[in-house]
């Protein structure tokens, strides 16, 4: 139907016929010529259609935005003085010569040059949504990001190999979908969280390198980087250990930035312990663009009076930190209370800080209801160790060491954002020696990643005797302060497997109904193997600048999971339900009282 897309359409092609297809993007009447800018994937291209054609000048007169034309022309220059060098086809024009409307459109619900569309709107008609420029660049650059990452496994000798999509529940660490079995009265099927399992048995049956671009459902509250579906791209390897695979995936991630945005990555990624980034940073995932550092007083309070400070700094679970803030003396006590409010989101059950006007008076120089009960020697220590300098803020953080991490960590982040403090740059690093296990609340253990990974040993003996202060062979790549992937080297042992599910207070009998079929495949021959996954939604949200990573997919869920669009989910028939052996339970109502 087309001899060109609209975009396509350059000077090289002036004097020449062409036949474009694509939507009316804006109509303009000037005083008997009629101006079209015609609009498709590739771009858009001005139309321009004269009196001389009754025929066709009639039809050009009825079109409205998006309408759907097929247009047929001559491609001529422009006057000099209309040339739009903002565009790629700004030098040239179309003749129309054949005019088709292939549809007609009703108006829009909202423009598409409109910036300040409600994200429900938006979302309702996403088919709208998707035609406006800025989606259409995000959808080009998912396809150059998918391209480009298997062409890179690909040439590296890795399978794309499919793993199911129903499949057994497993615990991953958020709710499952479920999927009752029409067949198996009562049992139900659950869409992966992860291909975690399968292509750990993949590498078991000798398939050495795998990959898959898999969609992945989690059951969780949502957050503007997550989706109850999503896209991983899923990674395993046999016979490579951390270095290898981290290697080989930051050598991925560096060319993936250099092909589609022409940014060189550092070469090599740094690497930090996570112990290193919950003591500087308070996360995992920390973000090296902003300068603010957490600096550890556990020495310096524990023997102050001050039992806020004392007690946090004397109990081994808890942590006392002060971060300093330069130029922060400035702060109004709205907006330091405005970030007592926002630490207190975390859990904190407040925000002491001291202003330090001037560094050389000493206490007088200090500004703080908090300073007359810190003695002299604490706050020269305070001062010293955090380099303070005239003119700064002290932010402190006392108490459980989760919540002082959480915390103060979010609020180095904020503040980097609201004092611009973020460079403009990219900064990504692997951290690595994750703690094996963390406390689940209930005086038991939790793996910090998944009950696969592999711990720092291989001695099961001597993981038994200090859980709690083993690393794992895990290890996260991270940009920006996002984490891009996590993978880890896994457990192809079966005595070591036991003994982390035993650590976990997994029985035997849990353990052979939840994932027995891996169980039973590590007995025969198992090779070592790690792998990855990193969130290709994620990767492609940072990419592209979007704020949410519904904004790099085509058809997202709502913060509520739902579908605006297709009304999902939705009620089903009675005989569907009855197929499936299910019957609702009605909603209890509060009885009125008498």
């Amino acid at each position: 139907m087309r001899s060109h897309y609209c975009g396509h359409v350059t000077e090289e092609l002036i004097d020449q016929e062409v036949t474009l297809c694509g939507w009316v993007n804006r109509r303009r009447d000037h005083g008997g010529v009629i101006f079209v800018d015609l609009r498709d994937r590739e771009g858009l291209v001005q139309i321009v259609f004269d009196p001389d054609r009754e025929d066709v000048f009639e039809t050009a007169e009825r079109i409205r935005n998006e309408y759907v034309l097929r247009v047929k022309g001559l491609v001529r220059a422009r006057d000099e003085a209309t040339i739009n060098e903002k565009l790629a086809t700004g030098k040239i024009e179309v003749l129309g010569k054949e005019l088709t409307v292939l549809n007609a459109a009703e108006t829009p619900p909202f423009q598409l040059d409109d910036d300040d569309v409600h994200d429900d709107l938006r979302l309702r008609y996403r088919y709208i949504d998707l035609r406006r420029d800025e989606m259409q660049q995000r959808m080009r650059l998912r396809n150059k990001v998918t391209r480009y990452l298997r062409n890179y496994l690909d040439s590296n000798g890795f399978w794309e190999i499919e793993t199911p999509m129903l499949t057994k529940a497993t615990p991953e660490g958020a709710r499952d979908y479920l999927v009752p079995s029409r067949t198996h009265n009562g049992q139900f099927f659950a869409l992966p969280q992860s291909p975690q399992l399968f292509k750990q048995l993949l590498m078991m049956s000798g398939m050495d390198r795998y990959y898959q671009v898999v969609r992945c459902f989690r059951d969780e509250d949502l957050r503007a980087d997550r989706q109850p579906e999503f896209t991983q791209l899923d990674i395993e390897t046999s016979f490579m250990g951390e270095e290898a695979v981290m290697e080989i995936n930051e050598e991925m991630i560096r060319g993936l930035f250099k092909e589609v945005l022409d940014v060189d990555l550092p070469n090599p990624f740094p690497r930090m312990t996570y112990a290193e980034a919950m003591e500087h940073y308070g996360s995992d995932k920390p973000d090296l663009r902003i300068p603010l550092l957490l600096v550890d007083l556990a020495e310096e309070m524990k023997d102050v009076e001050f039992k806020v400070f004392s007690g946090p700094a004397n109990d081994p679970k808890g942590r006392v930190v002060v971060m300093r803030l330069p130029g922060g003396a400035e702060l109004s006590r709205k907006e330091i209370d405005d970030y007592t409010d926002y630490v207190g989101r975390y859990g904190a059950k407040g925000l002491a800080w001291i202003k330090v006007n001037d560094v050389d008076a000493g206490r007088d120089g200090l500004q703080s209801p908090i300073v007359k009960f810190l003695p002299d020697e604490v706050l020269e220590a305070i001062i010293s160790k955090t380099k303070t300098k005239s003119g700064d803020i002290l932010f402190f953080g006392a108490g459980d060491a989760r919540i002082v991490n959480e915390s103060i960590g979010a609020l180095r982040v904020k503040l980097g954002k609201d004092r611009g403090l973020v460079s403009d740059e990219w900064k990504p690093l692997f951290v690595v020696a994750f703690p094996m296990f963390e406390d689940d609340g209930k005086g038991g253990l939790t793996p910090l990643h998944h009950p696969f990974t592999a711990p720092a040993t291989n001695s099961p003996e001597m993981l038994k005797q200090e859980p709690e202060a083993m690393l794992s062979r895990a290890y996260d790549m991270v940009l920006n302060g996002t984490e891009l992937g996590g993978g880890s080297v896994r457990i192809h042992d079966m005595e070591m497997q036991k003994a982390v599910l035993d650590l976990l207070g997994i029985s035997d009998e849990v353990a052979e109904d939840k994932f027995g079929f891996l169980l039973n495949a590590l007995k025969y021959g198992c090779p070592p193997h790690a792998g990855i996954a990193f969130g290709l939604d994620r990767l492609i949200m940072l990419m592209s600048g979007a704020s949410s990573i519904r904004d790099v997919m085509a058809f997202p869920k709502t913060q509520t999971a739902a579908c605006p669009l297709t009304s999902a989910p939705s009620a089903v028939s009675n005989a569907q339900l009855k197929e499936l052996n299910l019957r609702l339970r009605k909603q209890e109502t509060e009885q009125p009282s008498s």
